[in-house]
């Protein structure tokens, strides 16, 4: 565990004190090189954890998500380079410094057995985060989307942390294995009912459940691309690996509790997936399908089935790869045309043929196009949802159905059609941005051979 945390805050140092013209090889390689340790974490073992300490322990929940957040770490760089390349070489050692913060709170929230360090680890993702909203963002509204975010936040965190000390009390202890022998949360009491609620409530608000998911595409449409991509492939996967982690835990929920939340991530899927038909930005759009497919993994999450979590798994791992990349590819079109209105920004394939290739591949994961992970994803939850209930198939198929429709229209609207008028000349796309885009995409291609290592069951 140490072995990847320690070069981690030694980025710190590199940020700091590399000369200016070597600080964004200097800073991307060594994060390269980390993200390259971390696929250790992915070869499969005889135990249920690996690299056990008291504190931190990796099991087949954690290793996907542990491995994906050191491989976006680099990606964030490379994406980042573009629109701070006039500020001064001050700012960027504080945005890569920021950007590297952020890291080892992840990491430790998704390796840790131990519920406090969890939820303290939860929490301090979220100063780096608006940090990175409120100075680096591009227009004035991201201080409301900020102030969105760090109060719906906080707001959710409050109940999780009473909840935990509560948990303490009940059972001596908040070791993650500990807490599964006593089982204090089985008892069929009012309190255990309020205990469940209080405990899921936070990771509902940040994976997000629709409702409760107002702060996101605030925070999307104003944040850097870094901010996007930290926002879309790690921070909404803690909401959803702190479910299934919690869920695991409290037990089968009760049913009083299961309908309202099932009923509502399905019918946040399918809402939002129509809310994206009608958006007019770009980056908005790719946030509400963040929503719609972050939907799917909470209903997933809460039926509790090995092909559910299966399911989850699969679909947060190829999500954050598919939402990362696409964020990206509205960032080059955005630094192009300077605007994020899809009729401002439409027609660019004749221009930038082999961005389109990208823009083609992108969508058509998205989608769900077999064989891809997300297809699979997508399958295994509508078959545990199917098996729970056989009426849930109504929303699940019409929220599959309006994926492709708003994938298919963001992809018409951005590469064919007429070129706006306004659209003289047009910086060509670079082997910086190809780069980004073939390490967001490989990943997800080469998960496709072998899926049963994202798929959360023990090899």
């Amino acid at each position: 565990m140490l072995k990847i945390i320690i070069p981690t805050i030694m980025l710190l140092p590199t940020a700091l004190l590399s000369p200016p013209k070597n600080l964004w090889t200097n800073t991307t390689l060594h994060s390269f090189l980390i993200a390259t340790l971390s696929l250790q974490w992915l070869l499969p073992s005889h135990y249920p954890h690996k690299n056990l300490t008291p504190w931190t322990g990796i099991d087949q929940i954690s290793s996907p998500l542990l491995v994906l957040s050191c491989w976006l770490l680099p990606l964030m760089m490379l994406a980042s380079q573009s629109h701070l390349q006039h500020e001064p070489p001050i700012r960027k050692r504080i945005f890569i410094t920021t950007l590297t913060l952020v890291q080892p709170f992840i990491i430790i929230a998704f390796s840790t057995t131990e519920l406090m360090l969890f939820y303290i680890s939860f929490e301090a993702t979220l100063i780096p985060t608006l940090i990175l909203i409120t100075r680096w963002g591009n227009q004035p509204e991201r201080l409301s989307a900020g102030i969105y975010l760090l109060f719906y936040t906080l707001t959710s965190s409050l109940p999780l942390l009473i909840a935990i000390l509560h948990l303490h009390t009940l059972a001596g202890s908040l070791h993650l294995t500990m807490l599964k022998l006593t089982h204090p949360l089985l008892t069929n009491s009012w309190s255990a009912l309020l205990l469940s609620l209080a405990l899921s409530t936070a990771f509902m608000v940040k994976a997000p459940l629709y409702g409760l998911h107002l702060w996101l595409p605030k925070a999307h449409v104003e944040a850097p691309i870094a901010g996007s991509m930290l926002l879309a492939a790690l921070l909404l996967k803690l909401g959803g690996y702190g479910l299934m982690r919690i869920t695991l835990l409290t037990g089968p929920l009760p049913t009083n509790l299961h309908y309202p939340f099932l009923t509502l991530a399905l019918w946040g899927a399918f809402m939002s997936s129509s809310i994206c038909l009608r958006q007019t930005d770009l980056k908005s759009l790719i946030a509400y399908s963040s929503v719609s497919h972050m939907g799917l993994v909470i209903a997933a999450s809460t039926i509790q089935t090995h092909w559910s979590f299966t399911g989850a798994m699969l679909l947060m791992i190829s999500h954050g790869l598919t939402s990362s990349m696409l964020f990206c590819l509205a960032n080059t079109n955005y630094e192009r045309t300077h605007s994020r209105i899809l009729l401002m920004a439409r027609g660019l394939q004749p221009l930038l043929p082999l961005m389109a290739t990208w823009w083609l591949l992108a969508n058509l994961t998205n989608m769900a196009l077999p064989p891809t992970t997300n297809f699979m994803a997508e399958l295994t939850i509508m078959t545990a949802l199917f098996n729970w209930s056989p009426l849930t198939i109504i929303l699940t198929g019409a929220a599959t159905l309006l994926t492709a429709s708003y994938t298919l229209f963001m992809l018409l609207t951005t590469q064919r059609g007429p070129l706006p008028t306004h659209i003289t000349s047009m910086q060509n796309s670079n082997t910086r941005e190809h780069l980004l885009m073939t390490l967001h995409i490989t990943p997800a291609l080469l998960l496709i051979m072998k899926p049963e290592l994202i798929s959360g069951i023990p090899l």
